[in-house]
């Protein structure tokens, strides 16, 4: 394409989408923060966890490489394996296979290394394993049995295991830490199991299940959960060199970064429940005094970005009623939990009160900032795209018209004039009305396929709908062999007869648009599955696939506005309609009343 503009990737669409034709100029020309953007969006959610992981080692090993203990440098003889082992998870994404048997490998490499010249490995979850080490290779294990033949994840699990196993014996043969082997492979265990079961529970899943909202909320929050998975690590660290009696200290941690991910949805519920998590942290500190999890003495450092978050998301998104009360009390536990914690902690002497209510009260003033900017924003985009929509509808609206005026007045015309002469003949002779009356039918039926003609014009891939019939359940297998771009279709189909035509065809409709897309825009996909059924007094129509968007290529195509007018055919039917990415490719949802009446 050159230099020329081209789309890339699907937007994401929420319950009532709306479809935006967004380009940004060839990779030659696109900003930095362009290209920082689209990378990003392509780590996803076990990319943003395995990069905090990835960071959480940096900050750890660098300090252990220039400290007093051992040869200056030494331990950065670490960093080689835990890089490639975690590049090996994320090729894993598109590679599964070859992505574990090469972890596998680079784990038995990096041991090698290690034991030869005695680098101190360092602990976190498992025994001398670092944290990205262990989160690479449960994401390993995730993708083999996740999206491998049963034979082939068997096999590709078991290598990681075995070379997990090594690791962990060859490291700590050794190393100080000896005593925590036994604890170290029970907990292995249960990751083990846990990665295992989440592998086979996507894998299970069928595409025509709709996801939970827990599973859409971590799908589309991936960016917010690797902000709060760095602290959370960091914490998980200072844990382990703290003992094990410090973990209900790392709950109450865990507990607000799961609020703040909540707050996305429930900004309300969420400020009011983390302020009872910030109350009851400080009194687990009373118990536990371990100011390793405090930052600057006052509280643990994830409870602080998790007040952070929810303060913009009230800003953002609650009304000013709602929320005004909701931030006063979280401001109040956090006074209370700084007060209780400063007083408690026998070595909190070297930071003022004083000077922690100034920085409190700016972070305050930071957050309630960012989240009126988002605020606004949202308010622009929101507006934006409802031009954008409306405009696209009045344009199309106006070309149907205007051919339609075009088609329609040329042939009326025509009939109006058959119609005068057949009238002046009646009157003079009336043996040629008939023949009259001939021509006026001839003209009416020629203006009737012209109109025909015209609006089959305007809609894509309009040959099977108009060689529907009235069986839906004939007419969507006959459009599934045809008119899915070589990709499978899986056709499921629960139909009774009574089915109203104008919801059938509609229902044809969004199919046929729905694997129109699959062939533009779902790069890679193996399978599309399609279900129909009848239920609850309405008709489900649900086509997913499996394919990867490429970067932020708009829904649609270039120009193309194949959402709008699914939405717009729903809405005359008082149905509703859904689509956006799903668990693994993307998903159009959409179910129409079958009462007459009410449509």
């Amino acid at each position: 394409m050159g230099q020329a503009d081209r789309p890339i990737g699907r937007c994401a669409v929420a319950a009532r989408p709306r479809c935006v034709d967004v380009r940004i100029p060839y990779r030659s020309s696109v900003a930095f923060s362009d290209r920082f953007r689209v990378a990003w969006q392509k780590l996803g959610l076990e990319g943003v966890v395995l990069v905090a992981a990835l960071l959480c080692d940096l900050l750890v090993v660098f300090p252990a490489a220039f400290d007093d203990a051992g040869p200056r440098g030494r331990d950065l003889l670490l960093l080689p394996g835990i890089f490639a082992v975690s590049a090996c998870a994320l090729w894993a994404r598109t590679h599964p296979a070859r992505g574990a048997f090469a972890g596998a490998a680079v784990l038995v490499v990096s041991t090698t290394l290690i034991r030869a010249t005695d680098a101190a490995a360092y602990s976190t979850v498992l025994t001398d394993i670092s944290l990205a080490e262990t989160v690479a290779g449960l994401e390993l294990v995730y993708f083999a049995v996740r999206r491998l033949r049963p034979a082939m994840a068997v096999a590709a699990t078991t290598s990681l295991v075995v070379a997990g196993l090594f690791a962990v014996v060859a490291r700590s043969y050794s190393s100080t830490h000896s005593n925590r082997f036994d604890y170290s492979m029970l907990l292995g265990a249960v990751l083990l199991i846990a990665a295992v079961g989440v592998g086979l529970r996507f894998r299970l899943t069928l595409v025509s299940q709709k996801e939970n909202a827990a599973t859409e909320l971590l799908r589309s929050q991936w960016p917010l959960i690797g902000v709060l998975c760095l602290p959370l690590f960091l914490e998980l660290y200072q844990l382990l060199n703290a003992g094990v009696w410090a973990f209900p200290l790392w709950v109450c941690s865990a507990a607000s970064a799961a609020l703040a991910l909540y707050a996305v949805r429930r900004p309300v519920l969420s400020g009011v429940l983390v302020s009872g998590v910030f109350v009851l942290s400080a009194l687990t500190f009373l118990v536990v005094r371990s100011s390793q999890f405090l930052l600057f003495n006052s509280m643990p450092s994830v409870e602080i970005v998790a007040g952070v978050v929810i303060v913009v998301q009230l800003v953002r998104s609650a009304r000013p009623t709602h929320a005004m009360p909701v931030v006063g009390l979280m401001s109040l536990a956090v006074a209370v939990a700084t007060v209780s914690n400063m007083s408690h902690d026998r070595r909190s002497g070297g930071y003022d009160a004083n000077l922690l209510f100034i920085a409190a009260l700016l972070v305050l003033g930071i957050s309630g900032a960012v989240g009126l900017y988002f605020r606004a924003r949202d308010s622009e985009r929101a507006k934006a795209v409802e031009s954008a929509v409306t405009e696209a509808q009045t344009s199309e609206r106006m070309a149907l018209a205007r051919e339609l005026h075009d088609v329609v007045a040329h042939h009326v015309t025509g009939i109006v004039v058959q119609a005068q002469a057949a009238k002046m003949i009646g009157d003079k002779n009336p043996a040629l009305a008939p023949d009259a009356l001939d021509r006026i039918e001839e003209a009416g039926t020629e203006a009737l396929v012209a109109m025909r003609r015209l609006v089959r014009s305007m809609r894509s891939n309009a040959d099977a709908a108009e060689n529907a019939t009235t069986d839906l359940d004939a007419d969507l297998r006959k459009l599934t062999e045809t008119a899915h771009h070589g990709v499978p279709v899986e056709l499921t189909l629960r139909l009774t007869p009574d089915i109203p035509q104008e919801v059938a065809r509609s229902a044809l409709r969004l199919v046929q648009e729905s694997l129109t897309n699959v062939g533009k825009h779902a790069s890679g996909a193996t399978r599309v599955a399609v279900l129909a059924e009848v239920s609850g007094g309405e008709l489900h129509v649900r086509v997913g696939d499996d394919g990867q968007a490429q970067g932020r290529r708009p829904t649609g195509g270039s120009g193309g506005y194949g959402l709008v007018g699914m939405r717009e055919r729903v809405e005359l039917l008082h149905g509703r309609l859904t689509a956006g990415p799903a668990e693994d490719g993307w998903v159009v949802e959409a179910w129409l009343p079958l009462d007459g009446e009410a449509a």
